[in-house]
């Protein structure tokens, strides 16, 4: 007869583990210490999923382990293809004016700051669920208690009946026929309307494709096709293609395109959400500049107040002795820096002086003046820094108030800076002299100290380096191509003639550095010498990345001057994208243009995209190819005695001159 076993299960298992022979092993003591350890450790592994940050929508916490999970799984079967542009830097191609290096991790905040923004995070929150047009309240600012619970401190209280419609919404008001033509605006002449509908087309498969492959992503690989996220917008995906191409769709007439993007934009776009570092130009050029252009477009006030919450979630890069903002923001607590490789960390030019016409319109239409004040501090500071040998240096420190290196460029860290001083005066209506007289005082110096002309008589923009010139040119300057044409167009004044001749010169210079390539797409930079003119010698200028600039001076110079030769120009352009960008899931820059690739050298071992780069640049579908479809349109769709266009081609309207402006109620 069998005796049945009077132990149990967890008798038997420690028994095994711990066998009552081994004496010396494990006391009674030590066995229930290691059970304790056992137990320590399963909490820890299971509890701590507790402690992750909250999502908003569904899935909450354990939404945010499988997202995580599932992007590092997506990278292990298919990793992104290097970014390694080879040369001497190692140059990150997403950053719209110039190199930037991947921003440090964000230091840990104190506990009671993140608190603090917890509170603020979910008061937000609240307020959007119980208002009815969906309006994005600003949080109350206790000055007292931030300026206990964080280093730096807070933005301005701002007063909230700024965050409330000054009128009924009327966004389902359908455009005036009375007001600017912002869609139709065809040119009669036929081959020009095919050429228009050609780059229609372009837009509808670059979106179509983002759409089915990276809804909500930053950008597009098309490629590997799927989404990819760059250091510039933070580390969440937060639809930057989205916002950037609103008004590209809408000027195409796009309409359920627009639609559908207004409808995430309502529902997804909140900074609260957004994680890590993000700069605080490429934000304020793609995003605020994205809504505004809606804004005016539609007067559709959701538009409004998302560009609204953007900027004061920018205001803490502001919070500088001298006023000059840092360049790095991290919205959910509230700190700023700059990077650690801007000359012992200053500030860029090209990126603190390219804030003004967003953060000055936001106040025409909000009625709340703190932004207005932020850009005409900085103003302010520049006009009363001595410029050595009267060139701005590309950098400031924004503590000191004192320029870095002694390196001036039109192209990168240097660029927009000087072209939103003369749209700035534009966009004013002419009322900003302060503005122009900046501008016409640096276009003159530029003029007198940069422009150079090569040996065969091409015109072509130097760089001031440490006391001497060096004969290099940005394709980021060629757009000062347009900037010269309508400065020359608009001042009407003694250096009109001379200044549209710079404009005509460079932007033949420009063509000239696509037309010596075997691609037909100019590279990032080029050189002059006494051996080589327009073309690339350094491993890392040979690259192309779907950049406007350049097309943006043909469009700029086409409306200007009439002359054919800037829309022939425009069409090489097109037919070169189509046979070395365009993929089955859109368009990708390339690495070299000088280098045509084989197709039929294909292989299973190649490596994927061969020499593209796999990244759909957002600025492809809000700037490249909307000047490509204007330069086709006829002059009145989008006109420029109604329009300025910032620097991601976003156009804002003139105040005085556009009925669309819609200025708050109380100015």
């Amino acid at each position: 007869m069998a005796v049945k076993d009077s132990k149990g299960p967890v008798k038997r298992l420690v028994e095994f583990i711990m066998p009552p022979n081994s004496r010396g092993m494990c006391r009674t003591r030590e066995k229930q210490l290691f059970i304790l350890a056992l137990g320590t450790i399963s909490f820890l592994c299971f509890g701590s999923i507790w402690f992750l940050p909250e999502k908003q929508g569904p899935g909450g916490k354990v939404k945010v382990v499988r997202d995580k999970l599932q992007e590092q799984v997506e990278n292990l079967i298919l990793p992104p293809p290097p970014q390694d542009l080879g040369g001497e830097v190692n140059i990150n191609p997403n950053i719209r004016h110039g190199v930037i290096d991947k921003p440090d991790p964000h230091k840990l905040e104190e506990k009671a700051h993140l608190d603090a923004q917890i509170e603020l995070d979910e008061e937000i929150k609240r307020i959007r669920k119980n208002q009815e047009q969906q309006v994005l309240a600003k949080p109350n600012f206790d000055k007292e208690k931030d300026s206990k619970k964080s280093s730096s401190t807070a933005p301005e209280a701002l007063d909230n009946k700024f965050a409330k419609p000054d009128k009924k919404p009327d966004a389902d008001a359908p455009v005036s026929n009375n007001g600017p033509k912002i869609q139709g605006g065809e040119d009669p002449d036929s081959t020009a309307k095919e050429r228009r509908d050609h780059v229609k087309g372009m837009m509808k498969h670059a979106w179509d494709n983002y759409v089915t492959y990276a809804w909500g992503k930053n950008e597009l690989r098309p490629v590997s096709k799927r989404g990819h996220s760059a250091s510039i917008f933070g580390s969440s995906s937060m639809g930057a293609t989205i916002v950037d191409s609103m008004d590209t769709l809408f000027i195409m007439g796009m309409t359920e395109d627009f639609e559908k993007g207004k409808e995430w934009i309502s529902n997804n776009l909140d900074m609260n959400q957004m994680g890590g570092d993000v700069s605080v130009f490429e934000t304020n050029i793609r995003y605020v500049g994205g809504l505004l252009t809606a804004y005016a477009f539609t007067g559709d006030e959701m538009f409004k107040q998302k560009a609204t919450h953007i900027c004061d979630k920018l205001l803490p890069a502001f919070d500088t002795p001298t006023g000059i903002p840092y360049a790095l923001v991290n919205m959910r607590a509230g700190s700023a820096k700059n990077f650690g490789w801007a000359s012992g960390g200053s500030s860029i030019l090209s990126e603190f002086g390219t804030l003004h016409m967003e953060f000055a319109y936001l106040s025409d239409i909000t009625g709340n003046p703190i932004y207005r004040k932020k850009v005409e501090k900085i103003r302010e500071v520049i006009s009363q820094v001595e410029r050595p040998k009267k060139l701005y240096p590309n950098y400031l420190h924004p503590k000191t108030g004192k320029w870095g290196q002694q390196h001036t460029s039109v192209g990168a860290l240097g660029d927009s800076f000087y072209e939103y001083l003369l749209k700035e005066w534009l966009r004013s209506g002419k009322r900003d002299s302060q503005a122009k007289k900046m501008f016409d005082e640096a276009a003159t110096d530029i003029e007198e100290m940069l422009i150079q002309t090569s040996a065969s008589g091409l015109t072509y923009i130097a760089e001031w380096k440490y006391g001497r010139l060096e004969h290099k040119m940005d394709h980021l300057a060629c757009f000062a191509g347009g900037m010269y044409g309508l400065a020359a167009t608009e001042e009407k004044d003694a250096n009109s003639e001379r200044w549209m001749e710079i404009a005509k010169g460079i932007t033949n210079t420009c063509h000239e550095s696509y037309d010596r390539t075997d691609t037909k797409l100019g590279p990032e930079a080029f050189r002059f010498s006494e051996a080589v003119e327009a073309r690339a010698l350094k491993q890392n200028e040979r690259y192309y990345i779907l950049r406007p600039e350049t097309v943006e001076s043909y469009f700029l110079m086409w409306r200007l001057t009439k002359d054919q030769k800037y829309r022939d120009w425009g069409w090489e352009m097109v037919q070169a994208l189509d046979n070395t960008c365009k993929v089955d899931g859109g368009y990708s820059g390339v690495r070299n243009v000088y280098q045509v690739e084989n197709v039929d050298s294909f292989s299973e071992n190649v490596e994927v995209g061969g020499n593209k780069d796999d990244v759909q640049q957002s600025f492809f579908l809000a700037e490249t190819l909307k000047y490509l479809y204007l330069l086709f349109s006829d002059d009145d769709l989008v006109g420029l005695d109604e329009w300025v266009f910032n620097t991601e081609a976003h156009p804002l309207p003139i105040k005085g001159a556009n009925t669309f402006y819609r200025p708050h109620s109380e100015l």
